[in-house]
């Protein structure tokens, strides 16, 4: 009896092996109608979240041979898309990490791939929404390793509540982690105040981090003139850092500044951030001019960080 019952498990997930692979695409010759298979959209996804992995790491990660990886790394080297940087701490490793023409050639497959996700779950009502990507979440659980993995987060617009903790996180972990004062708060308040105001559905975005129903991270994009955008009020929870949020949500910022149009992407930021400068970095952005300046109760120095999309 239990035997037939486990066969009828195993057909049921089958099935629904054969109805996912369909419905997201998987059988198609090119992924995401590029030239590349779903096996090196995956790698270079990796390379793009991550901070110079080794080829072991990412055969690890993403359960390849390692014969197989080294063939499309080697292609990837030849089209110019990734480059090897000798590890200082070990000469028989080498860290992976995309060119700037490897971020290009990356961009519209990872704004594809969303917008496919995206067209998928907009014919769903938010509650259901919810409970397709609940019943995701517990199946990594169950089927992945348990400690090792974080509990998955959903990137999402805003919700009714959502930027008035945006103004209220702000500003209590910029007191608690930088010794900021209420002034600062005080302009995320009037950032905050002038998105909802002058909103321009075409061109600006908030994305709000969530992970089992509660609020974790955000970011916002932002017009600042026919041309350039500007990002703002990045912010991931102390308890969700070390996952990718940060890089997500950065690399959300610019997929969309891209789509939108724009042709330059900045930011304003003080030079004590250094988590959130290195996000700037991977990212691809530069920093184009210092400032000395006395607010939020401290002596800082503000920064102007570009990215030319």
């Amino acid at each position: 009896m239990e035997s037939r019952g486990l066969e009828q498990r195993v057909e049921a997930v089958r099935r629904f092996n054969r109805f996912y692979t369909r419905k997201i695409g998987v059988l198609r010759e090119g992924a995401y109608r590029s030239p590349y298979s779903l096996t090196q959209v995956r790698v270079l996804y990796e390379l793009a979240h991550r901070d110079g992995p080794t080829a072991t790491e990412l055969g690890r990660e993403l359960g390849l041979d390692a014969g197989y990886l080294s063939r499309i790394l080697r292609g990837f080297e030849r089209r110019g898309i990734v480059v090897k940087t000798r590890s200082p701490a070990d000469g028989r490793q080498s860290h992976l990490a995309l060119t700037p023409h490897g971020r290009k050639a990356f961009a519209p497959l990872d704004a594809r791939s969303h917008d496919e996700i995206a067209a998928i779950l907009a014919g769903l009502s938010g509650g259901d929404q919810g409970r397709v990507v609940g019943a995701m979440g517990t199946v990594q659980q169950l089927l992945g390793d348990r400690d090792a993995r974080p509990t998955p987060y959903v990137v999402r617009g805003p919700q009714p509540g959502d930027l008035g903790w945006v103004v209220h996180r702000h500003g209590a972990l910029y007191a608690r982690e930088y010794g900021y004062d209420e002034e600062f708060e005080a302009l995320v308040a009037e950032i905050v105040a002038r998105f909802v105001q002058r909103y321009d559905a075409w061109r600006e975005r908030c994305w709000i981090a969530e992970r089992d129903g509660d609020v974790i991270g955000c970011v916002f994009l932002v017009k600042k003139s026919r041309t350039v955008a500007q990002l703002r009020l990045l912010l991931v929870e102390p308890a969700a850092r070390g996952v990718g949020l940060g890089t997500r949500l950065v690399d959300e910022c610019v997929r969309f500044a891209r789509q939108a149009g724009y042709r330059k992407l900045v930011l304003w930021t003080q030079s004590e951030l250094e988590a959130a400068r290195r996000l700037y970095v991977a990212a691809g952005f530069r920093r184009t001019r210092t400032e000395r300046h006395h607010s939020f109760g401290k002596s800082l120095v503000a920064e102007i960080w570009e990215l030319v999309l």
